[in-house]
């Protein structure tokens, strides 16, 4: 019998791979004063959180705004306050792309790139900006103040193409306007978004949103915009309105008047009804009707 060496498989991303929330330079814990003022930050927010392990969101964020990015030291602060493990505090930090996994500049700059920004531009304008920073997607100026990436939807198709700057609207952009508020950001100007109050830094925006009070003057003054409203003014101006609702029993009264159990049991054993071969489907099928079967022997042939 021969004695083969064991095999030994890495998992995971490779080393070279970007991303990686251990990598070379990352900080692996934090000095006694810096991880004191954080703890008492986190305590003010655990606080608000009958069961300490959801205020890992917000934690995630305050530790990002320490540090511009998720690294072991926040992975391990944010476990060690929450009572859990840090495969669990990571499993959570690498599942939302809002936390980092490498250092991110002061502005971080996304180009929609979804169908119809891109259509109306967005393409354009993120080539532009690869070509104009000298940087490609993911990537940070040499000075430290922009990273560059295309992002998913913004939730803001009406004003299309869009781009966000730290979690900030600037619409109906153009490569040349895009340009020019990068330009802006780097030289140290005040830019203020088409909606919103001026652009504080990353690591700023991330304090905020872990919960803590935007001091930003017009900050919460923000109101939705004509195209956002279009819709509801056509509405009022033809005189539509939503239907009223169906009246339909409420769930005590049918208990009381014991029908909502019989109808729980016709149903709690129901197979899935098969697709239907019409389309819509037919009425008094097994699809439309759960009372109604389809086999042979039911419609006594």
């Amino acid at each position: 019998m021969t004695t083969q060496e064991p095999v030994f498989l890495q998992l995971g991303q490779k080393p070279e791979e970007k991303g990686l929330i251990v990598r070379e330079g990352a900080r692996g814990s934090y000095p006694a004063d810096v991880s004191e003022r954080l703890g008492e930050a986190a305590e003010q927010i655990i606080a608000r959180y009958p069961e300490s392990r959801s205020a890992l969101l917000p934690l995630l964020h305050l530790v990002q705004s320490e540090d511009g990015c998720i690294t072991p030291a926040g992975i391990d602060f944010c476990a060690r306050h929450l009572g859990l493990s840090g495969a669990e505090v990571a499993a959570v930090a690498t599942f939302y792309s809002m936390y980092r996994r490498t250092p991110t500049g002061d502005y971080h700059v996304g180009v929609c790139t979804n169908t119809l920004c891109a259509v109306m531009g967005g393409d354009m304008i993120f080539a532009e900006l690869k070509k104009h920073l000298g940087i490609g997607h993911g990537e940070t100026t040499a000075d430290g103040k922009v990273t560059l990436e295309h992002i998913e939807c913004n939730a803001a198709c009406d004003y299309a193409p869009v781009m966000m700057i730290n979690w900030e609207f600037f619409d109906d952009q153009t490569p040349q306007s895009a340009k020019q508020i990068v330009d802006d950001l780097r030289s140290g100007k005040t830019v203020t978004p088409t909606r919103g109050a001026p652009l504080c830094t990353f690591r700023e925006t991330a304090r905020i949103l872990a919960g803590f009070p935007d001091p930003r003057p017009g900050a919460l003054d923000t109101e939705p915009g004509g195209p956002t409203l279009i819709g509801l003014r056509i509405a009022r101006e033809r005189g539509m309105e939503a239907p009223e609702a169906p009246d339909r029993p409420t769930l005590s009264a049918s208990r009381a008047e014991g029908t909502e159990p019989e109808a729980a049991a016709r149903t709690a054993d129901a197979p899935a009804p098969a697709p239907s071969a019409t389309v819509p489907p037919e009425s008094a099928t097994s699809e439309t009707s759960p009372d109604v079967t389809d086999a042979p022997e039911a419609k006594g042939e």
